[in-house]
């Protein structure tokens, strides 16, 4: 994780992320309201029972209650299979489904259909925390939609496939498919909407389509025939940020089964350019207030701001002169929400068109329509421009030649009070010529191309090139007239297919929209996307998804059904896989050298953070070959110190190691190879693997397994002394090295390891563990140094957690672990986190008053060796992703409902009426810490794969007698399924997608089963195969290996 560093950051400081301050925050007036508010303020009325309580004020003697008293309905729902989450009404305002390829932008599927937020033109935006406490508001900064029109008895209706056009919205999110039921009363279709990227696991070339999928299934529910027409408009937006200086539209035919616009811009030709008057400028805004502008609300303060008094994380905010227009800065308020939730606007006095350009510097947030710059004429908006949410301005301006003579206004709007809530502007002048571009043309940033496109017969659908100017949804059906000259600020298309529909009939039609900019420049990393060097334009893009369609739609759906085929409970696959999304959103990149590259949060906290990722486990199982990548050219390429070993725990972008980092790059590898159909991966790697562990090993002076001198880690700080949860990611560290190093043959190495790992485990529990936790034994020359100490903190076995992820076995004591956990349970965890927040004020929100959680640490047996300074306010805080890998551990050791509680807690909390299901906040919008909720999956399942030894295992931890689940492996997915009787269990692997080399196959016994044998089958064929019993797990090693390919089910019994 890292700092905290406010909404309305500069660029750079988004980059460095290296002080307090950073990922914004709810401020103490706010937090202040939602303490007094308590449970009652936040309960979702009608939609979720209690699920704890009732308390006394006694109960909370210590802010913690010992006795949970959760709801028993509310327990037995955890482990129910119960059925999918349907959202309606009020509860579909604030989601946003990424539904882009993986490491391809980020565009959301509102809970009505509608797509927006679209992050797709390389802005870089930047979040912070605040998007829990404040979750995002549904906006677009270009027009796009879907919209239908009926014939039907003589009479004609348009209706927009969103809230506006249907009253009654069901909305279903199955990742990496969202599902949208539209009915209106009067109306005589129904409608729904299958929303989607292609999305193949193990296949990232194929997930990773700049492009998504709008698939709508009309029903005829009249009891007679009808004619209909289904239109998907879109908006030019190429160069949406830099300005536009000549849209182009083109329509293509390049299949019979494709039919597209492409929008696209050109230079302005030579010929174009004629002599130019001087330029008039309009407003410099270097007086103290505003002369000749008239100010409404709060937003711009009381004139320009000096840039000397602008706070320093805005930035240097550019523009000229020593004032510019900034509405945060000017704005009143004692921090960045405050600043940011006001609002205003700024108008011009009238004036007369008399130059063809508008030239002027904007910054500020991009939210269309809300916080920009318009040019009204005869009191209508026909130009408007926003900020790219970023506080630098850029020299934009407006073609306003087809409004020569005529008298207009400038409004500067600030109508936003999220996150970016806010505009910046400076010297506006009249010029005959447009700004000049910062940067040529084609090397901007959102440059590129994207298209609508219409996958099938191309005689069921028109083109239109550019729609008329009518108000939507209207417009999206009709052309504009002969002769007439748009006066949208940016042209639209549209495609309109017919259809016919008799009684009952139902009929689908697949709309697409691609994409396609290349010039991704993040800072200190090579230029360009992955996709780019695939494709040449959104129209290739689109020819490919159209001719590779029936295999990707095919594939998309086996996986979300092969996820939901199971008998886990459908909240906890929601939650469980709800993520991966993550992989959708702008965390994630695709380098054009094929480096994958992640921030921790959206445009927050650079480098692939060591110390955050590793925690996540979703990307391993998924798309093993990213996370190989990530490995190979990011921690063990450009964070690498051949000198010494040491990984620098944000690549190009720090100078420093963290602990828990280096460690978790070393277990990563070991996952890595796991994954892997063969040990070239780990071959190529092992030596830098080897110095690396060295490094570690080092810092371990005494070679008694237990780090000394400073450990910087992911709370922010350099700890001291001897810390439980960091030597402990040291020892699996150390078994990791020991099984690389056995494989590669190097035996000396592994005997080393192992030589410090056997004392280390003692050491830990004898030293570090008080009876009921692991605990921090101070450094007596570091007293002030911000630690955990005597508290009960959330990783302090995190070491034997993620041993049990990736096969290591037994690292400390299994008594002195399960105690430490259920400590956790007991000191931890809390149904309403109000009443300790209310104590302990100091951190951010990631769980509100009336919201329960796993608290990061607390201090059951007093505070006295608490250093309260710096980043040890972490520590009132419930983080989902710490939260995740306390859950899965939880699992993995028996304790399989109080797992399931922390990990159902998480879920309410991201219900839909509360903030949106798809993006878990921490220091940023959707961050990678969270994806560590597949590890609770995996947990579940008892799941362990070694892909170069041939090896699978199952060991269920929820209704074993009766389990099925998904499973993916290095080179193939498919349904682990399990039964159990008496005297018997029988298990099956099939396989759905791609194969599975097996050598031996685990099984964790069920119900005092003492097995003596066991059959094998492959497709009705006997396998030949020895068992072997170990404590309550059977292995059964097949004889010669075997391969699983698609459709094929292995069968086992063991008796």
């Amino acid at each position: 994780m890292n700092e905290p560093v406010p909404s309305s950051r500069s660029s750079d400081q988004a980059i460095r992320c290296t002080r307090p301050g950073c990922c914004g925050a709810v401020s103490r007036r706010d937090a202040i309201r939602l303490i007094g508010a308590g449970a009652a303020g936040l309960a979702l009325a009608g939609t979720q029972a209690a699920v704890a309580g009732p308390f006394e004020a006694s109960d909370f003697e210590k802010l913690v209650p010992a006795d949970k008293r959760l709801n028993p309905d509310w327990v037995q729902s955890l482990f129910e299979r119960g059925s999918p989450t349907i959202y309606r009404g009020e509860e579909l305002r604030l989601i946003g489904m990424p539904v882009g390829g993986i490491c391809a932008g980020q565009i959301y599927l509102g809970g009505d259909g509608k797509l927006w937020h679209w992050d797709i033109f390389n802005q870089h935006i930047g979040t912070g925390s605040d998007h829990y406490a404040r979750p995002m508001r549904p906006s677009s900064p270009l027009e796009q939609g879907f919209a239908i029109r009926v014939k039907a008895g003589g009479l004609t209706q348009v209706r927009s496939l969103d809230h506006v056009g249907f009253g009654e919205i069901a909305f279903r999110g199955e990742y990496p498919i969202g599902t949208v039921e539209y009915r209106g009363i009067a109306s005589p279709v129904r409608v729904r909407l299958e929303a989607f990227s292609p999305f193949v696991p193990l296949n990232a070339d194929d997930s990773s389509l700049p492009a998504t999928v709008m698939r709508f299934t009309v029903t005829n529910t009249s009891p007679g025939p009808i004619e209909c027409e289904l239109a998907g408009w879109l908006e030019n937006a190429v160069c949406l940020h830099s300005g536009q200086p000549k849209p182009v539209t083109e329509v293509r035919k390049p299949s019979a089964g494709l039919t597209l616009l492409e929008h696209s811009v050109a230079p302005l030709p030579q010929g174009e350019a004629k002599a130019a008057r001087p330029d008039i400028v309009f407003a410099d805004f270097e007086k103290e207030n505003y002369e000749g502008w008239t100010a409404a609300g709060k937003a711009f303060g009381t004139g320009p701001i000096e840039k000397s008094r602008i706070p320093a994380y805005q930035g240097d905010v550019g523009g000229t002169g020593r004032r510019v227009v900034n509405s945060h800065a000017g704005a009143p308020g004692d921090g960045v929400g405050d600043k940011d939730t006001q609002t205003g606007t700024l108008t011009s006095k009238p004036f007369t068109i008399q130059r063809d350009y508008i030239q002027f510097w904007i910054g500020g947030g991009a939210h269309k329509g809300r916080t920009c710059l318009n040019l009204l004429v005869d009191q209508k908006v026909v130009l408007s421009a926003t900020g790219a949410n970023e506080n630098r301005m850029k020299r934009q301006s407006f073609d306003v030649r087809a409004w020569a003579g005529k008298t207009a206004e400038l409004q500067v709007v600030d109508n936003a009070s999220e996150s970016w809530g806010n505009i910046g502007i400076d010297e506006i002048v009249f010029s005959d010529k447009p700004a000049e571009p910062e940067v040529p043309l084609g090397e901007r940033a959102d440059f590129g191309t994207m298209a609508l496109a219409w996958i099938g017969a191309s005689d069921a659908v028109e083109a239109i090139a550019c729609i008329s100017d009518g108000p939507f949804p209207e417009a999206a059906f009709a052309r504009l007239g002969e002769g007439e000259k748009p006066s949208r600020t940016r042209p639209c298309g549209s495609l309109v297919g017919r259809l016919a529909l008799a009684p009952g009939e139902e009929k689908t039609v697949t709309f697409a929209i691609t994409w396609f900019f290349p010039n991704l420049s993040l800072p200190q990393l090579p230029r360009g996307r992955h996709d780019a060097t695939r494709f040449k334009s959104a129209a290739d893009v689109a020819g490919y998804l159209a001719a590779e369609w029936e295999r990707l739609a095919r594939l998309t759906r086996l996986w979300r059904d092969t996820w939901y085929d199971s008998t886990l409970p459908y909240w906890f696959l929601d939650r469980t896989f709800a993520n991966t999304s993550t992989l959708a959103t702008s965390t994630c990149h695709w380098l054009a050298g094929g480096r994958f590259y992640g921030w921790e949060g959206v445009g927050c906290c650079a480098g692939t953070c060591a110390h955050v990722w590793h925690y996540a486990h979703a990307v391993a199982r998924l798309f093993p070959q990213l996370e190989r990548a990530a490995r190979t050219m990011g921690d063990y390429g450009a964070g690498f110190q051949p000198d010494t070993g040491a990984i620098h725990f944000r690549a190009e972008h720090s100078k420093h190691w963290a602990a828990d980092g280096q460690a978790g790059c070393i277990l990563r590898t070991w996952r890595e190879h796991q994954m892997s159909r063969d040990d070239r991966f780990l071959r190529g790697l092992w030596p830098r693997v080897k110095k690396s562990l060295e490094f570690l090993i080092r810092c371990d002076g005494n070679a008694d397994g237990i780090l000394e001198g400073p450990q910087h880690n992911t709370l922010d700080a350099d700890w001291f002394g001897q810390v439980a949860w960091l030597s402990g990611l040291y020892l699996a560290a150390l078994r990791a090295g020991e099984e690389m190093a056995r494989e590669m043959g190097d035996e000396p190495f592994a005997s080393q390891c192992r030589a410090i790992f056997e004392p280390g485990r003692r050491n830990v529990d004898g030293r570090l563990f008080n009876g009921e936790y692991y605990v921090q034994l101070p450094d007596p020359s570091h007293t002030k140094s911000v630690g955990s100490y005597d508290g009960c903190e959330i990783d302090q076995v995190f070491g034997q957690s993620w041993a049990w992820q990736v096969g290591l076995g037994r690292i400390l004591d299994e008594k002195n672990v399960q105690r430490a956990l259920r400590s956790l349970w007991r000191y931890n965890f809390t149904p309403d986190v109000g009443p300790y927040r209310a104590v302990h004020e100091r951190g951010r929100w990631y769980a509100m008053p009336g919201e329960g959680g796993l608290l990061m640490c607390t201090w059951p047996r007093g505070m006295g060796m608490r250093v309260q300074e710096a980043y040890d306010s972490y520590f009132n805080e419930c983080m989902n992703g710490f939260e995740y890998q306390a859950a899965w551990h939880m699992i993995a050791e028996g304790m399989v409902q109080e797992g399931l509680a922390v990990t159902r807690m998480i879920h309410d909390r991201y219900h839909a009426a509360r903030r949106n299901p798809w993006n878990e906040v921490e220091c940023g919008d959707h961050y990678a810490r969270s994806m560590a909720s597949y590890g609770v999956f995996l947990a579940a399942c008892g799941y362990e794969h070694h892909g170069p030894k041939g090896r699978l295992g199952f060991a269920p931890r929820l209704s074993p007698e009766d389990f099925r689940a998904a499973f993916t492996t290095a080179e193939g997915w498919g349904t682990f399924s399990q039964k159990a009787e008496t005297g018997k269990q029988s298990a099956g692997v099939a396989v759905r997608y791609g194969k599975l080399d097996l050598r031996s196959l685990s099984l964790g016994v069920v119900g005092g089963l003492h097995p003596t044998k066991a059959t094998a089958s492959l497709g009705g064929r006997q396998l030949t195969a020895t068992l072997s019993v170990h404590d309550d797990t059977a292995e059964i090693r097949f004889d010669a290996p075997i391969v699983l390919s698609e459709g094929q089910d292995l069968e086992v019994e063991l008796s």
